[in-house]
């Protein structure tokens, strides 16, 4: 398995990936994804295994930081092992940077709450820790896990705002809070 950056010739497969992995209220436009891509504002990466697309992964970095914003498997790979393995080439590559991502807070009660306790189970399986944190995005509270030491709110607020850059820092909003109970 290998980790390799996204080509344009590889945006409509990954499109497809994106699209049957994220729910449409948690997809950010693609275009400002390849755009952001494409100005070296994030890592764009796909997931190879002998040859055959299974995955991709899309990091912001700032300074120490790694969020992982986006990480998908195929339905087709997953339950292969291809996402523990893709996560540990993730953090091969992002060795000694502190490396954290948001997913669905599985302690919520909700319709998909096995799916989300699973999610949560397979990132603590892969070295994950929770964070005392959520994350707000619009109108999606997310919580936070890390590989490492401990990251502050304002400096994901950096790394968003890097990200973002102007104008849009100022209209799309992702905050991190403390969580009440921890």
């Amino acid at each position: 398995m290998d980790l390799q950056r996204v080509e344009f010739s590889d945006y409509s497969d990954i499109k497809k990936i994106y699209h049957e992995a994220f729910p449409l209220k948690e997809r950010s436009p693609f275009l400002l994804l390849k755009i952001k891509y494409l100005h070296g504002k994030a890592d764009f990466w796909k997931i190879i295994d002998d040859g055959e697309l299974v995955g991709f992964a899309y990091i912001m970095t700032h300074n120490d930081l790694a969020y992982i914003f986006l990480f998908a498997i195929a339905a087709r790979f997953r339950g292969g092992h291809h996402g523990t393995h893709a996560i540990k080439l993730i953090l091969e590559k992002y060795k000694g940077k502190r490396v954290y991502l948001a997913l669905e807070d599985w302690t919520e009660e909700c319709h998909n709450k096995e799916q989300r306790v699973k999610r949560h189970d397979f990132y603590k399986f892969c070295g994950f820790h929770d964070l005392p944190y959520k994350l707000q995005e619009d109108l999606i509270t997310y919580s936070i896990m890390g590989n490492g030491k401990k990251i502050e709110p304002w400096e994901h607020k950096t790394l968003t705002d890097a990200f973002l850059g102007f104008p849009l820092k100022y209209f799309i909003e992702m905050k991190i809070k403390k969580r009440h109970k921890f």
